[in-house]
């Protein structure tokens, strides 16, 4: 195995990542295809391919096996549907995967312990702020107007609670009822913060070089892992290495 494990997560840009491999898009499925294709915008079509090709490097990193011999399924239990849902490796229950993106950016994680990873610009939108009400519980809308900072605070709670749904401990019809108050949010030692809530590892960062802010949540303690390494990860013998300029 590639590294110990622990959950790794990576964020990168959506042009780092297609940059990484010109052939990118054949490791993708036929639904994952289809996906891509259904997006109106050729940016949204990108970040969308993105965040699909660097969970696979981020399993194939932690694997220490080649990006390509790795399937992303999705399902949905709700409806049946194989064309969203929670994402998993076809064949490998034992690993764990999330991924997200946002315009321009994608995050990804692969673990040996459930993990749930979300990204987001750090300039929150207008058409975001609205949603403080249906997102917060009464402690962080106190927290927040208290804050120094008050978008910075939504945010960072966003993609928390964000990571908390794709964990399976929260709907987003049931994210207001989480309260992560008690939670640091603000300018730290770097630009990463570990924190615990209950039996979950909170690791948040702040990436200013790509304008975002990203959380990884684990029940075991997780890692940031360097893009540069992840984009050129294991591949099969005698297959070209991508050139990094």
């Amino acid at each position: 195995m590639g590294t110990s494990g622990r959950p790794v997560a990576v964020v990168a840009g959506t042009d780092e990542v297609l940059g990484s491999d010109p052939a990118y898009e054949r490791l993708l499925t036929g639904a994952e295809r289809r996906r891509a294709d259904a997006f109106l915008t050729a940016g949204g079509r990108a970040d969308f391919v993105a965040a699909h090709v660097l969970v696979r490097l981020c399993a194939a990193r932690v694997l220490g096996r080649p990006a390509d011999s790795l399937v992303l399924e999705q399902h949905c239990p709700g409806c049946g549907s194989g064309e969203h849902g929670r994402p998993a490796l076809a064949g490998l229950p034992q690993v764990y995967v999330s991924l997200s993106h946002t315009a321009g950016v994608v995050a990804a994680a692969a673990g040996r312990a459930p993990v749930g990873v979300d990204v987001e610009r750090g300039t929150l939108p207008d058409s975001v702020r609205g949603a403080a009400g249906r997102v917060l519980s009464p402690a962080e809308l106190a927290a927040m107007r208290e804050h120094a900072d008050g978008d910075a605070y939504f945010l960072r709670q966003w993609v928390r609670k964000e990571c908390l749904v794709k964990l399976g401990r929260t709907t987003l019809g049931g994210l207001a009822a989480v309260d992560l108050s008690a939670l640091p949010v603000g300018a730290g030692s770097g630009p990463e913060r570990l924190s615990r809530h209950g039996d979950l590892y909170v690791l948040d960062r702040t990436d200013a070089r790509r304008d975002a802010v990203a959380t990884v949540v684990s029940t075991a303690r997780p890692r940031f892992g360097p893009v540069a390494a992840t984009l050129t990860g294991p591949r099969r013998p005698g297959s070209p290495k991508v050139r990094r300029t």
